[in-house]
């Protein structure tokens, strides 16, 4: 093996986490969402004109169609490779904030950020991980992930304070263009240096095999359809779906939450949440490749619940601690983001990477749905409670352990896979 092609494997992580730091965007959708709120109570010419109930219509339909655009970037990223996936997915991002410069309607605003953002967000997000997985061995699957889907989660920590920046001083359309224009250049560019590595290639750490051996798929390779003919899978769709809605829900009201106690510098928290988000991604990565996937996902779970609780009472007075409001953005945000760690990784071990493109995106399909589900309730529920977050806190918490005491009935250990596949 050349010292080349040893080394292409960090280039092509490097180039995944690039290509998700700028399609985090998603996660800055409070900033945006909050500067479109005091539009419509400014009123006057040119003024959004939203019903209130309906302000997370554009992220909601942004999570959906994210979510259901993997399974067929997933396709196109198994059939075409990581590079043609990677690129569509920067031009459809591009012409849907492109899209959203242009007018304040909402319908607008849904088709630009929600369904072509969506869709461009899941053909980008879709190529980064597969390619990065593949140059490593087993071993490091955990690791990999995490740091490659910790560029989405990190995205924040840039974007939100840009973002206050760029609407402060050219307003909410004109910020949607430069976007939409940089990420086109960002995107596009690094989705060049995205390849898979040669058909007979070995990661580095894993042992080779010979002859006739090398020629057979994994043991646990299985195609989409044996893959959804498992009770495993459900269990584990449902799961992910509350795990990420739960997060997509708080990380889309967070700015909202942190003005009561930091009027003039509620990006901090989206940061903050932010940086929570992408060290959850490695270090629940690194975790779970010592003491399992499973464990992992019920330890997180748990705790992400008791969070829940913890932030009624906190968010809920009159004079919320900043301190403690970012405490509850970190951890809750370091939760969240372990799950884009935990469930790839769970799909690779579980179904092989023969198809994982295609069946990792339609695992991925919970995110979407949770996403949708929970932040269109949650504003609901605080457009019909002058808006407190007290029951979107209670339902979370609920489904956390619900989702904890699925978690504990799977059985996810290497000696148990050729198990669960029959």
């Amino acid at each position: 093996m050349t010292e080349s092609v040893k080394n292409r494997g960090w280039t092509v992580t490097f180039a995944g986490i690039g290509i998700n730091l700028a399609l985090g965007i998603l996660y800055t959708w409070s900033i945006f969402k909050g500067a479109i709120k005091a539009s419509i109570e400014k009123g006057g010419e040119g003024a959004f004109a939203w019903d209130i109930a309906k302000l997370n219509d554009p992220y909601s339909v942004c999570c959906l169609v994210f979510a259901f655009s993997m399974i067929l970037a997933g396709k196109c990223q198994d059939k075409f490779g990581p590079r043609v996936t990677a690129f569509i997915g920067g031009v459809l991002v591009a012409i849907g904030l492109l899209i959203c410069s242009q007018t304040n309607a909402i319908s607008t605003w849904i088709i630009g950020f929600g369904v072509l953002a969506g869709a461009g967000i899941g053909f980008g997000y879709s190529a980064a991980t597969p390619p990065a997985l593949k140059w490593f061995p087993p071993a490091k699957t955990g690791m990999i992930a995490g740091l490659v889907v910790a560029g989405f989660g990190l995205a924040s920590v840039y974007i939100a304070p840009l973002s206050e920046y760029l609407i402060r001083v050219t307003g909410i359309q004109d910020s949607m263009m430069v976007f939409g224009i940089a990420f086109l250049i960002v995107v596009c560019g690094l989705s060049t240096l995205m390849v898979n590595p040669p058909a007979d290639f070995v990661p580095e750490g894993a042992a080779p095999q010979a002859g006739a051996a090398a020629k057979k798929p994994a043991a646990n390779d299985a195609t989409s359809a044996e893959m959804m003919a498992t009770a495993t899978f459900w269990i584990l769709w449902f799961v992910y779906f509350i795990g990420a809605g739960v997060g997509l829900m708080v990380i889309s009201s967070i700015a909202g939450i942190a003005k009561k106690s930091m009027p003039n510098a509620a990006f901090v928290a989206v940061a903050i949440m932010a940086i929570g988000n992408a060290g959850g991604r490695i270090i629940s990565g690194m975790i779970s490749d010592k003491i399992g996937r499973s464990y992992t996902v019920f330890i997180m779970l748990i705790f992400q619940a008791v969070l829940m609780f913890v932030a009624i009472p906190v968010i809920g007075t009159e004079h919320p601690s900043a301190f403690l409001t970012l405490f509850l953005a970190t951890f809750i945000g370091f939760n969240y983001g372990a799950n884009l760690s935990l469930f790839p990784s769970l799909c690779k071990d579980l179904w092989g990477l023969k198809a994982f493109g295609i069946n990792y995106g339609i695992l991925f399909t919970a995110w979407g749905v949770g996403g949708f589900v929970l932040s269109r309730i949650s504003q609901m529920l605080q457009a019909s409670s002058q808006g407190s977050f007290t029951w979107s806190f209670i339902l979370a918490g609920i489904l956390l352990l619900i989702g904890a005491v699925l978690t504990s009935t799977l059985k996810t250990t290497p000696e148990r896979l050729a198990s669960i596949q029959k």
